[in-house]
Parts: C-alpha cells; structure tokens; sequence
C-alpha cells in the first residue's frame, strides 16, 4: 500500500478582517528571531532589529515592539520541508504563535515561510533573519484582498 501523501503545508487561510491595517512579523529561531513592521496600504515591510534572546526572555523584547509599533496582528513564518511536510521548527514556531497569542491578545496569522532565509541571503541582507522577516510579512500582505 503506498504512503499518505504529506499533510498540507497549510489550510485554508484564515480571513483577515479590512480593518487590520498594521502587522508585526517574526521570523522565529531558537536564538534570534527576525522582526519586520508593515502595513497593509502600501503592502511593504520594514526590517526591525532582530531580537536576540532564548526561551521566555525573548518575550520582554516582543512586548517592547508591540508596544512600539501597535500593530492590528502579527504574522509568523513557520517552516516546512520543500513537499510541505512538517518537522521540528514547524512545530516550535506554532508553539510560538500560541504563546503570543496567549500573552498578548492578538490575533496572529502563520504564514507558509519555506525558503524566505534562503532568499534574504542571497539578496545579500545584513541581518538575513529581520530580511526574512520582511519576505514573510510582504508575502503576507501580498494575500490580502
């Protein structure tokens, strides 16, 4: 019998409501997470420092930027493997998701990221993950109505 085939990288999206103007997008990793501000009238992002903090301490410099910034929501890249099928850092960056949905209140929205870093570092980006960042957050605005 052969095998399933590999679960789908992501379902039907969520809807994003017309009044969410402002996003804040993070580019999760164990060490350093990348950060990128964007709106959706001009559909562009704008790279942010990236937050360089482990575990719960990276949470401190999370609500510093959304106190910052305001955003409507935030977007999150979760990774897959090129066929969409999941694996460890899918799950962590999901893992991420909930918790800042917990803390904060805010409606946050996953975005498919396979790839994003490989394409912030062959455009040369300084900082490749506030570049990746900026890649999931424009992808993001990209899919709005």
């Amino acid at each position: 019998m052969p095998d399933a085939p590999a679960p789908a990288a992501s379902s039907a999206p969520v809807p994003v409501p017309s009044h969410f103007q402002s996003f804040l997008a993070f580019d999760f990793g164990l060490k350093r997470t990348g950060v990128a501000s964007g709106n959706r009238l001009l559909a562009t992002a704008t790279p942010q420092a990236t937050i360089k903090a482990e575990g719960d301490a990276r949470f401190a410099q999370v609500e510093a930027r959304i106190k910052e910034w305001q955003p409507d929501a935030l977007v999150i890249g979760v990774p897959y493997h090129p066929d969409g099928a999941p694996h460890e850092n899918t799950r962590r960056a999901q893992k991420f998701a909930r918790q800042l949905r917990g803390r904060f209140n805010l409606q946050v929205f996953e975005v498919d990221e396979r790839y994003s870093t490989t394409e912030a570092l062959s455009s040369g980006a300084r900082d490749a993950d506030a570049a990746s960042a900026c890649i999931i957050l424009e992808q993001f605005l990209r899919s709005l109505p």
